[in-house]
């Protein structure tokens, strides 16, 4: 295993205690239990965001806690989920007398434990549970469908709506309405290592790919010989638009994201083959994002995700944002 690495067992701690000096300005982080959270709180009464989930994925999901995304983020250890403790103490922190809402990935763990969080809170609170991974029904740790990168993008427009002083209930309807608007699917190159097992999740020749994977290792659909940028492009969007349905000239947002180990010059050709075949269907990238945001430790490889929009999620993709990972229009 080659990692920067001190005790394996400290890996978290350290990595979270870096990440609060880097972005101090933006953020605080707690310890014991783990949360991260808003330096800068609203003034004004607002619906509290809180997400979080196995930590590996940076950064997804304390990366976009601050201004106009999340309140705070719960982060456990590596692909595994945080703990009820972490969210009563985080909903503690950051509730401003509007509610807690809480944006969760559909993994077993993940919603059995925020469930007994929101338990043990007295503050009213909801639920979104993301499940925008087309590529498979129940996975390894998922009832269903599992919740990848479009969580972000569900983040990002209900921490908009947020920021207006809209009601829980409202920050609800809004981000199961994003939810269903958005469908992603990713391939993996080479699995990751989780550092406390000290080896890969799982095996490829130096001519395969898992076509479908899971943002921890999980299978996908099948597993298969590489196969050309456009031929991938095509066979992944097209099952996202089967699953999306969407109409002739229909604007989405476009998003390319790494799993860790993909150089950006790939994901920008991956990009690019995207927005050529959506165009020869008349869609319209009228909303785009590259980059690392949804990651799987080192592993290479990568997904797409598109969110048909509205004028309401186009409206809330493009307002003012400030967090560690995600940040324009401040």
């Amino acid at each position: 295993m080659k990692k920067f690495v001190n005790e394996v067992e400290n890996i978290l701690t350290e990595s979270l205690t870096g990440f609060g000096k880097a972005h101090s300005d933006i953020i605080d982080v707690r310890l014991s239990p783990d949360f991260v959270f808003r330096k800068n709180k609203s003034q004004n009464d607002k619906v509290a965001l809180i997400s979080g989930g196995g930590s590996g994925h940076e950064p997804l999901h304390g990366g976009f806690v601050g201004y106009g995304m999340l309140d705070a983020a719960c982060p456990g250890q590596v692909f595994s989920a945080p703990t009820p403790d972490q969210m009563e103490a985080a909903a503690n922190e950051v509730h401003k007398n509007k509610g807690i809402l809480f944006i969760v990935k559909n993994y077993s763990g993940d919603i059995m434990n925020f469930e007994m969080g929101a338990d043990m809170i007295e503050h009213e609170n909801q639920t979104i549970i993301v499940n925008d991974d087309v590529a498979v029904e129940d996975s390894t740790f998922t009832t269903g469908r599992r919740g990848v990168a479009g969580t972000m993008i569900v983040e990002k427009t209900v921490g908009s709506l947020a920021e207006t002083g809209a009601s829980l209930e409202d920050c609800k309807i809004f981000g199961d309405h994003v939810n269903k608007m958005t469908a992603s699917m990713g391939v993996a190159f080479t699995s990751c290592t989780v550092p406390a097992a000290g080896k890969p999740t799982f095996e490829l020749s130096n001519d395969e790919m898992e076509f479908g994977v899971g943002i921890h290792g999980e299978p996908g659909r099948r597993r298969e010989k590489i196969k050309s940028a456009n031929q991938l492009t095509n066979e992944i969007l097209e099952t996202i638009l089967e699953d999306l349905k969407p109409d002739n000239n229909q604007e989405v947002l476009l998003h390319v994201n790494g799993f860790g180990g993909t150089p950006l010059m790939e994901l920008y050709l991956l990009f690019e083959c995207g927005q050529k075949l959506l165009e020869k269907k008349n869609i319209k990238v009228s909303r785009s994002l590259v980059g690392n945001y949804t990651t799987s430790l080192e592993m290479a490889g990568g997904s797409f995700t598109v969110t048909k929009l509205d004028a309401d999620i186009a409206k809330h993709w493009d307002s003012a944002v400030h967090t560690p990972a995600l940040r324009w229009k401040m």
